[in-house]
């Protein structure tokens, strides 16, 4: 049995912000893009999140809910200093550390010593540290498996902690609403509602080929994690392979035209999502995707080291010309170069571009 422990700190940007200048505490604070050059929130605190803004959102509609919304550019440099002393910390407890980004991890703390072998109280102290040492606080979720600690980190944010012990895994994913399962995203969450499954217990009434049947592959994926089961081990050295964002649209798109009004805030979260890779390899290709309203999707391609955003418009052009309908999903992307012999190796890489989110 795992013992699992994800970390992951509060509003990371928008805390070393207010850790370096105390008197942005207590006000409702953003890291992110000038709303005049279509910026978009990278995060925000949580006097912020009180007014409805949130990461992803564009700057100006996030200055239209909260008009004393304070809004800063993100320094990187500041961040990955912060971010190092963070690793630091988990790697004092384990070499089993797979960072998500700059201030996320997964930690497999399984057989370890420390702490008399307690997940829960080695996560504590890990929390205390950084609130000592970085000074700014983390939440952490323990469980048998990467999905629930993942899903456990964010139930008791911010600056908490969440467990869930082996012995209670079936009740408590039994209860989870579908929305929490790795992958699901607010269209997916709200087709599977539609067909009857609310929760995971629900969603266990489905038999395999029907999952796949509605959902293709991540089909197989549902039923696992509907019951809990996550398989996957914490690989502190597993490479990147790609990294991209996509956006389901309430609305389909209806022309090309439409779709390039759309591309500058998925670039600009997409950059933002790339500046917090710890230590990304060279970029190899850039992608577009392009799902129609018919459902069928459509991927063009092209080798570039630095894509620029004339690229991406340009290979939009290719995608959408494919099929010429209405869009209800544009992505964009990018794969990154592959060390001589890894080709062909399994790296568990989720598909480039997943599952709506």
């Amino acid at each position: 049995m795992r013992k699992i422990i994800h970390c992951d700190c509060d509003c990371f940007y928008a805390a070393v912000e207010m850790r370096d200048d105390p008197s942005l505490r207590g006000k409702p604070l953003a890291v992110g893009g000038r709303a005049e050059a279509r910026g978009v929130i990278a995060t925000c605190n949580y006097e912020a999140r009180a007014f409805g803004v949130h990461s992803a959102m564009s700057t100006a509609r996030a200055l239209r809910l909260c008009p004393q919304l304070i809004l800063l550019p993100p320094d990187f440099r500041r961040y990955r200093e912060a971010s190092q002393q963070i690793l630091a910390i988990y790697r004092d407890y384990t070499p089993l550390v797979e960072p998500l980004s700059l201030d996320e991890a997964y930690l497999d703390v399984s057989g370890l010593e420390r702490c008399q072998g307690s997940a829960t109280l080695m996560a504590a102290e890990i929390r205390a540290r950084i609130r000592a040492e970085v000074r700014i606080t983390a939440s952490a979720g323990i469980a048998p498996n990467k999905f629930l600690a993942k899903v456990a980190s964010d139930w008791m944010k911010p600056d908490g902690q969440f467990v869930i012990p082996p012995q209670e895994v079936d009740a408590f994913v039994a209860a989870l609403p579908v929305s929490r399962i790795f992958g699901v995203g607010r269209v997916t969450a709200a087709r599977l509602q539609k067909l009857g499954a609310r929760t995971c217990g629900d969603l266990r009434a489905w038999e395999l080929a029907r999952l796949i049947g509605e959902f293709g592959s991540f089909g197989t994926m549902l039923h696992q994690l509907c019951r809990g089961i996550d398989e996957r081990p914490v690989r502190p050295d597993r490479p990147r392979k790609s990294l991209s964002v996509e956006t389901t649209y309430a609305r389909d798109l209806p022309d090309l035209a439409a779709c390039h009004a759309e591309l500058p805030a998925l670039i600009a979260e997409f950059r933002r999502r790339f500046a917090r890779l710890p230590a990304p390899r060279p970029v190899h290709q850039a992608m577009v995707k392009v799902k129609f309203a018919d459902f069928t999707r459509t991927t063009a391609e092209c080798v570039s080291a630095a894509p620029t955003d004339a690229i991406w418009a340009a290979l939009l052009d290719e995608a959408w010309a494919r099929r010429g309908q209405m869009v209800r999903l544009l992505g964009v992307g990018v794969r990154f170069a592959e060390a001589e012999g890894e080709k062909g190796k399994d790296e568990e890489q989720l598909d480039l571009f997943g599952e709506e989110g």
